[in-house]
């Protein structure tokens, strides 16, 4: 609205002063018409020509104003008022009119309009004299009246104009705020208790792009939370297995009076056994809560890659022996990088007894290690029995076991490759796989020198 009452005081006052301009030019046109007829009638010397005289008291009542006729020697010959005839008039506007020559108007306070005109004659010789001026005041009162009726109506209609915008501008805002308070709504919904109702709001594009969002936030959110549930009754099903194992023997041994001493030990063996499963399903647990944290929890430091890997695959030796698998080390650089030794040992052993405990008698297990200016990578290659193409997708899941048959003998948990992709990724890594059953598996770990923070 500020600029619209800028513009309206500017085009007010654009009015004034053309209005202003019209009535002086109107005016100053009649008066060298007179002042010729001053001339002609030789009224500088006798003010009782009834012509001039009345032409001067219609110019003075159409324009209600005064008329004074002044010759050369600054006397009044005509006062229209009947106020200053005969007496001398000093004024610098008047004498600077008889030197010059030019008109002199001027705008007196906004109440009347000052206009001097000399009264020029024609000699002989084609020359002009000034033998007197004109001076003529005019009333602006008119201009003014028909300013402030403008002005009036103006603010009139400001105010109309007012009123509809603001009324636009409400309706249009309600109208504007109605989608959002839709969403707000289903946020809310969201904020006090999980919904899967998604919402449609296709009123403007922004709010459809809003809409989509949230729609793709609520989808995300149930696959989370379905996630989660799954989680936890994998986790109950996982844990609930030993002990109920556990159960069985113990109800078995306490059923039986005078147990032999050889039985009562393979219970106990068994026992043992699934209390060893028991406890590593919770270390590999809490290894994968750790891997879901933030990267505060990255120790990291510049670590030599070739030695880690030398000193897993040591540890590791014992177990691929005994599984009649053979390990192979093959290092083609030194390397040096940025890295959390902890996650990184955990994650790449995961790989190695993943490769030693699903291979094939006299198997072979192979860890190369290479680099460029930017990424260090790992390869763990393997001749074991493969993953199934189905499969593959869904090994990072967590308990997911591609040999469920088999799982127990084995005493995998269902966390190993979940817990490696977690510990890659907080190194802002990528891990890849490709395999074929009955031939063997790949893994390809590729990470940063250089920790990414």
């Amino acid at each position: 609205m500020i600029p619209c009452i800028i513009l309206h005081i500017g085009i007010l006052e654009r009015y004034m002063d053309n209005a202003v301009s019209v009535r002086t030019n109107e005016v100053q046109t009649q008066i060298k018409i007179i002042a010729d007829h001053l001339l002609t009638y030789n009224y500088l010397f006798d003010n009782t020509n009834g012509v001039v005289n009345a032409e001067l008291s219609q110019l003075s009542n159409l324009y209600d104003g005064r008329v004074l006729v002044v010759d050369e020697n600054l006397k009044i010959i005509k006062d229209t008022y009947a106020i200053s005839e005969g007496k001398t008039i000093i004024s610098e506007d008047i004498v600077k009119c008889l030197k010059s020559g030019a008109a002199v108007n001027q705008l007196e306070g906004r109440k009347y309009i000052e206009i001097i005109v000399p009264i020029e004659e024609k000699l002989a010789d084609s020359t002009s004299r000034i033998a007197g001026v004109m001076l003529t005041s005019v009333s602006t009162d008119s201009i003014i009246s028909s300013y402030e009726y403008i002005k009036s109506r103006a603010y009139l209609l400001e105010m109309c104009a007012l009123v509809v915008v603001f009324g636009m501008a409400y309706f249009l805002s309600r109208k504007l705020l109605k989608p959002f308070e839709r969403i707000t709504e289903s946020i809310n919904e969201v904020k006090n208790g999980f919904t899967d109702e998604e919402i449609d709001v296709r009123d403007y594009t922004e709010t459809e792009r809003i809409g989509d969002a949230f729609n793709q936030m609520l989808g995300r959110m149930k696959v989370l939370d379905d996630s989660r549930q799954e989680f936890v009754s994998n986790v109950s099903h996982e844990l609930k297995t030993p002990l109920a194992s556990m159960k069985v023997l113990a109800d078995s041994l306490l059923a039986q009076e005078d147990v032999p001493a050889e039985l009562y030990r393979e219970f106990m063996t068994d026992i043992a056994t699934e209390i060893d499963r028991e406890n590593k399903i919770i270390t590999d647990l809490l290894s994968l809560v750790k891997m879901t944290r933030t990267s505060e929890d990255m120790n990291v430091e510049t670590m030599d890659i070739n030695s880690i890997l030398e000193l897993l695959l040591k540890r590791l030796g014992p177990i691929a022996a005994r599984a009649g698998v053979k390990i192979i080390f093959e290092s083609r650089r030194p390397v040096s990088a940025e890295v959390d030794e902890v996650k990184l040992t955990l994650a790449l052993s995961n790989l190695v007894e993943n490769a030693i405990k699903y291979n094939i008698e006299d198997g072979w297990v192979k860890v190369v290690l290479d680099a460029d200016h930017r990424y260090f990578t790992v390869e763990v290659s393997d001749s074991g029995i493969g993953i199934p193409q189905e499969s593959i997708e869904h090994i990072y899941e967590r308990f997911y076991r591609v040999d469920k048959s088999h799982s127990k003998e084995i005493g995998g948990t269902g966390l190993g490759l979940a817990i490696t992709r977690s510990a890659v990724l907080m190194h802002r890594g990528s891990i890849n796989v490709s395999s074929a059953e009955g031939v063997g598996t790949v893994f390809t770990v590729k990470i940063p020198l250089t920790y990414i923070v």
